[in-house]
């Protein structure tokens, strides 16, 4: 089941990632062109985030039940040896805290872009929020260990 889920969610990131960029763009050219917030637009908002709450619920499975770096770690070396351990604590910590709260951001800016009174509003909140989420996800991506699963 750990192969399994980790494959998922080690080949989930790329779908993340170029929905990221596709909306990013989209957002900016929108914001920067004045033009009209599309459905088109509402689409791939909903598609990026949609595939980030996905993600984080592989992460979740592997940080609480399967992946041996994860709660696993806390529990069976303790929170002061993962601190100490730059391996343990990207994974148990680090990981997990960022990629958590870019979640939380891309769903923000997805709420705070679909509820804004105009259209260069939804641009420009969407391209800062998801902007942001994806600076964050950048930063936390195990990119060393791209081609060999997590």
């Amino acid at each position: 089941m750990y192969n399994f889920v980790i494959f998922l969610h080690s080949w989930l990131r790329w779908v993340v990632l170029v929905l990221a960029v596709v909306a990013i763009s989209k957002a900016l050219i929108g914001w920067l062109n004045k033009q009209p917030f599309t459905k088109q637009d509402n689409i791939f908002g909903t598609s990026l985030v949609g595939s980030m709450h996905l993600q984080l619920l592989l992460g979740l499975l592997l940080y609480f039940f399967l992946s041996p770096m994860g709660l696993n770690a806390i529990q069976e070396v303790g929170m002061k040896e993962v601190m100490k351990s730059p391996l343990y604590r990207y994974w148990a910590v680090e990981h997990f805290t960022t990629m958590l709260l870019a979640v939380i951001l891309a769903q923000i800016g997805r709420i705070k872009s679909k509820k804004a009174p105009t259209d260069l509003l939804k641009h420009k909140r969407a391209f800062v929020f998801y902007t942001i989420a994806l600076l964050l996800v950048l930063s936390r991506v195990p990119w060393d260990r791209l081609g060999r699963g997590l």
